[in-house]
């Protein structure tokens, strides 16, 4: 996984989450994974700066299959490497 960050001039955070058709081929498998990683960053990453936007980009299927715990571990990681918090 990795993140990217920009400025924006919105005035609020927006966050988005892009898995491929390479990582997934179907789109219920894609959406599972986003799910999870939007609901990961809900509840641990609350207080991310305002004006900013968040694109985390998945690389690898197996982020469907791990447990809750192993997914915030490595976004905690991707946000500490950024500086973010």
């Amino acid at each position: 996984m990795s993140l990217t960050t920009l400025d924006n001039d919105r005035g609020f955070t927006r966050v988005a989450v892009v898995v491929s058709k390479k990582v997934l081929k179907t789109a219920v498998g894609r959406n599972r994974i986003r799910r999870r990683v939007y609901e990961a960053i809900r509840k641990n990453f609350e207080d991310m700066p305002l004006e900013k936007d968040y694109i985390f980009t998945v690389f690898t299927k197996e982020i469907g299959t791990m447990s809750e715990k192993e997914l915030e571990k490595i976004l905690g990681d991707l946000v500490a490497d950024a500086s973010i918090l």
